[in-house]
């Protein structure tokens, strides 16, 4: 069968890494900006961060929120008091997933009843729920391996610490 996905170029790529720091928490860095993520006390974490699953849920809370405050912006409306919430919930049978999520767009106060339609089309339609309505194709690898490579965990003497 041949492969007929145009083949990504480098220049279109964007990248983010993500390093243990201690425990359950992990630093991600995205163009120089920092977040964290870890597990809540009950799931062996020490809860000062949100889950994956958390940021996960709030990527498309606010896509769904840039993409309305967009809509208010092109058309002379004030952005004061748009809010966005978003509830999930997980699956009850494995693979652990995501099984439903509920968004709910507060639209600003002044925002006429004619645009309600408009606001809610293009909210609907932001870069994070496109890509949930049409997953992309997804990769997991490990690195390859380097002779006398070492990981943090396996080299002697080293303590874990902050990156």
């Amino acid at each position: 069968m041949t492969d007929t996905t145009p083949a990504q170029s480098s220049k279109d790529l964007q990248r983010l890494d993500v390093t243990h720091v201690e425990g359950d928490v992990y630093a991600i860095d995205v163009r120089g900006h920092q977040l964290r993520v870890d597990q809540p006390l009950g799931a062996g974490g020490t809860d000062t961060a949100p889950t994956p699953t958390e940021l996960f849920a709030a990527s498309l809370a606010t896509c769904v929120a840039f993409y309305a405050g967009r809509y208010l912006l092109r058309h002379g409306l004030p952005r004061t008091g748009l809010s966005v919430r978003t509830e999930f919930a997980m699956a009850a049978d494995p693979p652990a997933r995501v099984a439903a999520v509920h968004v709910v767009v507060t639209p600003p106060p002044e925002l006429p009843e004619e645009r309600r339609a408009g606001l809610l089309a293009v909210a609907s339609h932001c870069t994070v729920h496109n890509t949930l309505r049409q997953p992309p194709e997804t990769t997991i690898e490990l690195e390859p391996s380097t002779p006398g490579r070492r990981t943090d965990e396996s080299a002697p003497g080293r303590a874990s610490g902050r990156p």
